[in-house]
């Protein structure tokens, strides 16, 4: 698929156990593939179970059926290590 400006990939940036960026780091190393890949296949073949996890039913429906709902409004919610997601640092 040709990227285009309405297609095109979004960075984003996590911060991750250092046990898991070596393993990382090997698969890549390995493979002599990109970090990057597979990080996005772990997004993209995980990404549906998050969503059945965290979403409410209404919105999950809405996702499943390809109408992704208008960003919501931040509120603090706790993400899978207890953390407030929207809390500094």
């Amino acid at each position: 698929m040709r990227r285009t400006a309405e297609n095109k990939l979004k960075v984003v940036a996590v911060r991750v156990d250092p046990q898991f960026e070596q393993r990382l780091r090997l698969l890549a190393e390995v493979t002599g593939r990109k970090q990057s890949f597979f990080l996005q296949q772990m997004i993209e073949n995980g990404i549906g179970a998050m969503e059945q996890t965290w979403l409410p039913p209404d919105i999950l429906e809405q996702v499943r059926s390809g109408a992704l709902p208008a960003q919501q409004e931040k509120v603090a919610t706790a993400d899978l290590f207890g953390d407030q997601t929207d809390q500094p640092s």
